[in-house]
């Protein structure tokens, strides 16, 4: 048996269905974990969305932005309406069971046997591994309970900036959800910089990467993470980066746990990355 972690999918399900042919998934035997995005922008994102869930126990995923995105237009939020990518997903006959499959994934998976834990894009240097597993859990229990249509309408903003223990209601919620699903930076004073999208080097004076903390307190822990695809693939302070820029013509990347080998598909999309979030 096999556990391997693949980066963001974003739609490209036909990149996704040549990329499990050459790691030789057993589905049978194996399972997969994907760090996020599975839908928008791509050409098939109904297609992909079946599909995972179609696997079953074989498979889970994190909760990316896009995904998020997609839950926020089946909840009525006006300021995201549907682009064309999505709308196949929210006019097909199974659209309400594949987006209550999609609600209950998680916004972080921790697998025991390598110590290796998945998430979509960045953890705060004030978070201990055990924090971010709690916070997750926390915003789990709403997304998949009744304050779920409320936290889709009111998610969206880039306040608070800070983590605070003291933290309440929805200003809790956007943090942790901003953290596990858009962070990339960080700022000098352990605040979020939401705004910056590109590479390291190309970010305002002042904030560094969030795996890039001396202080973080995850930083001997083994951390799996998706939605930069402007970084690339990356391994530095245990942290190791996958989203490889299928959508935009990089590669699609998967990496087996048990050795930690490598496995890249080249795609042919071609997409500007700065145009997402």
């Amino acid at each position: 048996m096999s556990t391997f972690v693949i980066g963001d999918i974003q739609g490209c399900f036909s990149e996704l269905e040549q990329l499990l042919e050459k790691i030789a998934f057993d589905s049978t035997a194996d399972k997969l974990l994907f760090a996020g995005d599975l839908v928008n922008r791509g050409p098939d994102s109904l297609s992909t969305l079946r599909f995972v869930k179609s696997l079953g126990d074989s498979a889970d995923s994190v909760l990316g932005n896009h995904d998020l995105h997609l839950l926020a237009i089946w909840q009525g939020n006006a300021s995201h309406a549907s682009g064309n990518s999505l709308d196949p997903i929210i006019q097909a006959p199974d659209s309400n069971e594949l987006l209550e499959w999609l609600r209950h994934r998680p916004l972080l998976i921790h697998v025991e046997e390598s110590e290796s834990t998945i998430i979509h894009a960045g953890l705060p240097p004030q978070w201990t591994l055990q924090d971010a597993k709690n916070h997750a859990s926390q915003l789990e229990s709403v997304l998949r309970g009744d304050g779920f249509h409320d936290f889709c309408i009111n998610m969206y903003g880039n306040k608070p900036k800070k983590w605070h223990d003291n933290l309440e209601g929805m200003d809790r919620l956007r943090f942790i959800t901003n953290c596990f699903t858009r962070l990339r930076y960080c700022t000098e004073k352990d605040k979020l910089n939401l705004k910056d999208k590109g590479a390291p080097g190309t970010q305002k004076t002042g904030s560094i990467p969030w795996f890039d903390v001396e202080h973080r307190k995850t930083r001997d822990n083994q951390i799996f993470f998706g939605h930069w695809s402007t970084l690339g693939f990356l391994n530095r302070n245990n942290a190791w980066s996958l989203d490889t820029g299928c959508l935009w013509g990089g590669q699609l990347t998967a990496i087996r746990l048990e050795d930690l080998k490598v496995f890249q598909l080249e795609c042919e999309a071609s997409h500007n990355p700065m145009s997402f979030s």
